[in-house]
């Protein structure tokens, strides 16, 4: 599986770290407008990963500076997957171009429009299929709250609230400055802000019958990675804070071992970097106060997010074969 990365900023730049060196598949290109020398400094020295001790670039990946993809060589190199990760082709139509340059399958690094399917890892992956040619993965907070939904909807929920405490990205501002959304004009490591996201369309399209049943709020926070999902759940019958617990122990030593992780240890944000699972559920922060339940889990919104991209690229080559 020949593999090309199209955009290199946070997600762009970890995958190639993670995929430079992999046996499973073939990293070929990487794509971006910055200029070249730059790139292969900033994949080098990361101020949360540290400094990557492969070579830059690596030998056989050609590092390119197009901002038209249908300009791109992707029938040259004989591209079968293309990583969208500029979040400025997220569309049909953008993935489309890919394939006009010679691409045979492009996988978005967002969550895309209503057109695009929206798989999440270890929730719905028997609907890819070898002949499918463009997907969403979702996004980190998306492939966080699906599993903790579908686990509890088993249960039965009323409604849900969840806030999502994340690290600022570059979305944000340095200093404060004029935004189009105010709170994302302030200077991002001075500040708890606080804005809303549409994760709950993302979550209403996997749960349909959740619909008009969830609300979600993004909380930023002035640190640099890392983030911390606050649900809380009004249950349809009465539960447990051991109750929960179990289950959820029991969901990440069976099926959903390697995408959800349980724990007891009291953990704090920075601990969790580099995790490569979607949430990690805290049971030492469990509660219930009626039906109600409140659940913590925490999760690098980088590195799991990336995880779950690669464990799709695997699962791809393995339906090709």
């Amino acid at each position: 599986m020949r593999v090309a990365i199209n955009g290199m900023g946070r997600i762009g730049r970890l995958l190639y770290r993670r995929l430079a060196t992999s046996k499973e598949v073939e990293l070929v290109a990487v794509n971006d407008i910055m200029d070249p020398d730059n790139l292969a400094y900033l994949i080098k020295y990361d101020s949360i990963y540290g400094t990557y001790t492969e070579p830059v670039p690596a030998p056989g990946i050609r590092f390119l500076q197009c901002a038209d993809p249908r300009q791109l060589p992707w029938k040259e190199l004989e591209v079968d997957i293309v990583l969208e990760c500029t979040g400025v082709f997220a569309s049909e139509a953008g993935a489309a171009l890919h394939r006009e340059a010679g691409a045979k399958k492009v996988m978005l690094s967002s969550t895309g429009p209503e057109g695009v399917p929206l798989l999440i890892y270890g929730f719905n992956q028997h609907l890819l299929t070898a002949d499918s040619t463009l997907f969403s993965p979702g996004g980190c907070m998306t492939n966080c709250s699906t599993h903790i939904l579908y686990i509890l909807n088993a249960i039965g929920i009323e409604s849900v609230q969840i806030n999502m405490l994340h690290s600022y990205t570059s979305r944000q501002e340095l200093v404060d400055g004029p935004h189009k959304s105010l709170r994302r004009g302030r200077a991002a490591a001075e500040s708890i802000i606080p804005f809303e996201v549409d994760l709950y369309q993302s979550l209403e399209r996997l749960f349909p019958n959740l619909e008009g049943k969830i609300a979600t709020l993004s909380t930023r926070m002035p640190v640099a990675n890392g983030a911390m999902g606050d649900f809380t759940v009004q249950m349809k019958d009465d539960v447990t804070v051991a109750q929960i617990n179990r289950m959820f122990k029991k969901a990440a030593e069976t099926e959903y071992d390697g995408v959800l992780e349980y724990t007891t240890d009291p953990l704090v944000s920075l601990d969790i970097k580099g995790n490569t699972h979607s949430c990690i559920v805290d049971g030492t922060l469990t509660s219930v106060v009626g039906r109600q339940l409140k659940l913590i889990v925490w999760f690098d919104n980088e590195f799991g997010y990336t995880s779950r991209m690669i464990d799709w690229l695997f699962h791809w080559v393995q339906l090709g074969k």
